[in-house]
């Protein structure tokens, strides 16, 4: 009999969710799977994201769904064809038995509220179905005859796969393993990378002393934040975010960031308007304000009669000088509209994610690199950004299925 062919071998350099997921369909299909993590272990980000309790995904439907991710939302939408939301969900339940829940935001959480079990589940399915896993490998790109190099703590090596899949991140959180360590290494093989900048982050300002030092980590809530996109077009919404010791951030703030990023990038700043009092419209406010004082301080006449308190009156002296402050029209306009003047975005190791990284017209539709055929992509080191909420974590989900199909297809055509 003739000998039997050993099946292909895949690697796949990476041990997030996207990374993950490519191996849990590679092995399915028979491949010889490798997965290798530059850390000690795999999912670390994936673990810190869940520690305030794991958003796993949006309860929001389809179409609706797929505008959240911009310009990138056709694409993106296509890999959702594949794995969506409620295909997540059915999957954490069929696959560990993690039953999730919608939230009154939208969001979906597991049960439990936490990461670890899940992730300790897929990771033990994962090893009992083959896969073998290779930590504390840093990827160091290619040799010349094509094999990839790795740093270890015994030293180099270098394996030669029959296919790559490369779930290397984006730039945020780098202590985590998201370094973008790997643009240069794919612009050198003439790869097409968008430039990574900070996505769902906070923004500059640049508070007096006297503000920063009183209210830095105080939260802002409700307000709801005024702005206009490139094109001038008017939009508002409502949420919470914090003051910080540079200016600020939160989830309202993260809502927003892909479009104050841009405008700082066109403009050199972007401005918001805050309204801090949402429940009470303009004639009110003046109405209130325009009650004797009597002995009562500023703050409290503030506190009293306009609900505004703490960091909404410190913010209030930040922009207002004395003479306005006591002016009732003026006070009253400034609390519906708080103008905020935003520098730069903070850097991008402190950002939840990133935008940009290889640009998606330079893969095919299975996500495999047009310059590099055998070598896949997927996760957030492809150009794509997403709000928090659980869309993030979706679309790396969908990008590791559809890399690793595609893998196993070009293998085994």
């Amino acid at each position: 009999m003739p000998a039997q062919t050993p099946p292909s071998r895949l690697a796949i350099i990476g041990g997030g969710p996207a990374g993950l997921m490519a191996a849990e369909v590679a092995r399915a299909a028979g491949l010889q799977v490798d997965l290798f993590e530059a850390k000690g272990s795999v999912g670390r980000k994936f673990l810190i994201a869940g520690k305030g309790g794991l958003n796993l995904t949006h309860g929001e439907p389809r179409p609706g769904f797929d505008l959240r991710y911009g310009s990138r939302r056709g694409e993106i939408g296509a890999w959702l064809d594949d794995f969506d939301a409620d295909a997540l969900r059915e999957w954490a339940r069929s696959g560990f038995g993690i039953e999730t829940y919608v939230g009154t935001s939208g969001r979906v959480f597991p049960m439990d509220r936490k990461a670890a079990p899940l992730l300790r589940g897929w990771v033990r399915r994962l090893r009992e179905s083959g896969v073998s896993f290779h930590v504390q490998h840093r990827w160091l790109g290619w040799r010349d005859d094509g094999a990839l190099r790795f740093d270890t703590p015994e030293g180099e090596v270098a394996i030669q796969p029959d296919a790559t899949v490369l779930a290397l991140g984006g730039g945020s959180w780098p202590e985590l393993g998201s370094d973008g360590a790997w643009e240069p290494l794919l612009q050198a093989r003439g790869v097409d990378v968008a430039p990574l900048q900070p996505s769902n982050c906070g923004f500059d300002i640049g508070w007096s002393e006297h503000f920063a030092t009183r209210h830095a980590g105080a939260p802002l809530k409700p307000v709801v934040a005024h702005w206009r996109d490139a094109g001038g077009g008017y939009h508002e919404l409502q949420g919470e975010c914090v003051v910080t010791a540079t200016g600020i951030e939160g989830s309202l703030v993260y809502a927003l960031s892909a479009t104050l990023r841009d405008a700082i990038a066109a403009h050199g700043e972007a401005r918001i308007e805050l309204d801090l009092a949402p429940g009470r419209d303009l004639q009110r406010l003046q109405h209130d304000l325009a009650r004797p004082r009597g002995g009562r301080s500023m703050s409290e006449h503030l506190r009293r009669h306009a609900g505004i308190a703490g960091v909404k009156t410190g913010l209030l002296h930040e922009v207002l000088d004395k003479d306005a402050m006591h002016d009732d029209a003026v006070l009253a306009r400034t609390i519906k509209r708080l103008p905020l003047r935003l520098l730069r975005p903070r850097p991008i190791a402190e950002a939840i994610s990133s935008a940009g990284g290889v640009r998606l017209e330079a893969l095919d539709d299975a996500l495999m690199i047009r310059a590099l055929p055998g070598v896949f992509c997927a996760g957030e080191m492809l150009d794509w950004e997403a709000p928090t909420g659980g869309y993030l974590l979706t679309a790396c989900f969908a990008s590791g299925l559809r890399a690793g199909r595609g893998a196993v297809d070009w293998l085994t055509r």
